[in-house]
């Protein structure tokens, strides 16, 4: 009899994982498990998260972040290993409903929006690391403005290269002695994903990777207006606006989605 799919039950029908502990229920996009989310409930698990001293990451993930982990084991892998891997374009979202699943977009700008204006009394401290030189400090100004209950305790910005042991081992230091909870990563995937991963060895917050949100609240980039957004139609706002940087991942990554969802969601069991 057909009816609202069980989340704590693995079935080849809706491919949804239970996992143990505080972990989100998932379901399978391709191979990779997306969070049964929301911003709100994201957000009480960042604050109930940060009461304890395990390091976690978080993955904002989009139709782009899918694609690459098709090619990509090592990052597949680590979606697994992630505390929250948020849905956060629109076809995702619109997987999970499709299976009955109480999902709703959960992109990296509104989280960090809703987190840091939402932060006073929470315990929450953040740290931006990010951005080209200056717009992590430039973050830190534009909410200390619009959100001045937010904790912002440090900032900093990686280099355009992977961080050597010692940086990494310095960095860390920073976050860790200047009290940091809650780390807000702005770099391209998947390089934000394979630095979270080896950040949360070794410092106890959860790390979360928002990849071009720095400059969407430091208006460095314009963000698609809201109907856009609503509508699954902010791939094409990021297309118009870099079409050299954004044209494979619009116009040949996304198509390329699209037929890999239709040949699993028609797939006959063996």
């Amino acid at each position: 009899m057909a009816g609202r799919p069980t989340i704590k039950r693995t079935t080849m029908e809706n491919n949804i994982h239970a996992k143990p502990d505080d972990a989100f229920d998932t379901f399978d996009v391709l191979g990779v498990p997306v969070s049964i989310t929301s911003v709100d409930r994201s957000f009480r698990a960042l604050v109930n998260w940060a009461r304890d001293d395990r390091g976690r990451f978080v993955f904002i993930r989009d139709v782009h972040g899918i694609m690459q982990a098709q090619t990509d084991e090592r990052l597949r892998q680590l979606h697994y290993e992630a505390a929250l891997v948020t849905p956060d374009g629109m076809p995702l979202v619109w997987a999970g409903k499709s299976r009955g699943l109480p999902v709703e977009r959960t992109a990296g700008a509104d989280l960090m929006m809703h987190v840091l204006k939402h932060s006073g009394g929470t315990g929450l401290k953040h740290y931006f690391y990010g951005g080209k030189d200056g717009v992590a400090e430039e973050l830190r100004d534009r909410f200390s403005l619009i959100t001045p209950e937010a904790d912002i305790v440090g900032v900093g910005t990686p280099p355009f290269r992977p961080l050597t042991e010692d940086e990494l081992e310095a960095v860390s230091r920073d976050m860790i002695a200047k009290g940091a909870n809650v780390v807000w990563i702005g770099i391209s995937t998947p390089k934000q994903e394979f630095l979270m991963g080896e950040l949360a060895k070794r410092v106890p917050a959860t790390f979360i990777g928002v990849g071009a949100t720095f400059d969407f609240h430091t208006g460095n980039v314009k963000r698609a207006p809201v109907w856009m957004q609503k509508n699954g139609l902010e791939w094409l706002h990021r297309l118009c606006s870099e079409p050299r940087r954004l044209w494979r991942r619009y116009l040949v990554l996304a198509p390329k989605f699209v037929a890999l969802m239709a040949l699993q969601r028609f797939k006959v069991p063996t």
